[in-house]
C-alpha cells in the first residue's frame, strides 16, 4: 500500500466457516457468497463477484458521464458474460452488454460507453489483465432497459 495522495486504497475482507460460509464485508455491507468447493445455485461465486465487480464499474460510470457528458437517461442495466477455460481454471475472456434508456441520439448514447472503456477502473484493470470487450445497445425512454 502506498501513502501516495494521488493514489486510492481499498480494503475488503472476507471471511469464510468450515463448510463453505463465507462472505465479503465491504465499508457497512456483507455480501454472502458460495465458499464451497462445488459451485452451488444459490449464492455467488467468485466469478460472478467479479462480474458483479465490472458491472457495477459499468454501471457507476454511466451515472457518473451523465453529469460530466450531460447525458439524459432514465436507466441502464448490464449484462455480463464470464468464459471460464480449464486447464489451468481461468477467466478467458469477459462480455458484457450495456443497456441505456435514453432519447439521446444514437452517436450521443456511445459517448458514456467510450468514457467507460477509456476510464473505467474495473474495465481497465481486467482488459489489462484479460481481453474485456463490451457492447452498447441504446433503447428509447419508457422501455426496460432489460
Amino acid at each position: 500500500m502506498t501513502d501516495d495522495p494521488k493514489t486510492k486504497n481499498y480494503t475488503v475482507r472476507s471471511e469464510i466457516r468450515c463448510g463453505g460460509d463465507a462472505r465479503v464485508l465491504s465499508l457497512t455491507s456483507t455480501i454472502a457468497f458460495d465458499g464451497t468447493a462445488q459451485a452451488g445455485d444459490v449464492l455467488p461465486g467468485p466469478a460472478d463477484l467479479l462480474c458483479a465487480a465490472l458491472s457495477a464499474c459499468i454501471l457507476r460510470n454511466v451515472e457518473r458521464f451523465s453529469h460530466v457528458l450531460r447525458f439524459a437517461y432514465e436507466a441502464a442495466t448490464v449484462t455480463v458474460i464470464a468464459e471460464r477455460e480449464e486447464p489451468p481454471p481461468q477467466i478467458a475472456r469477459m462480455r458484457y452488454e450495456l443497456v441505456i434508456v435514453s432519447d439521446e441520439p444514437d452517436p450521443r448514447v456511445e459517448l458514456p460507453h467510450r468514457n467507460i472503456q477509456e476510464h473505467g477502473t474495473m474495465t481497465n484493470t481486467l482488459r489489462m489483465a484479460r481481453e474485456v470487450r463490451g457492447t452498447i445497445r441504446p433503447a428509447p425512454k419508457g422501455a426496460n432497459a432489460s
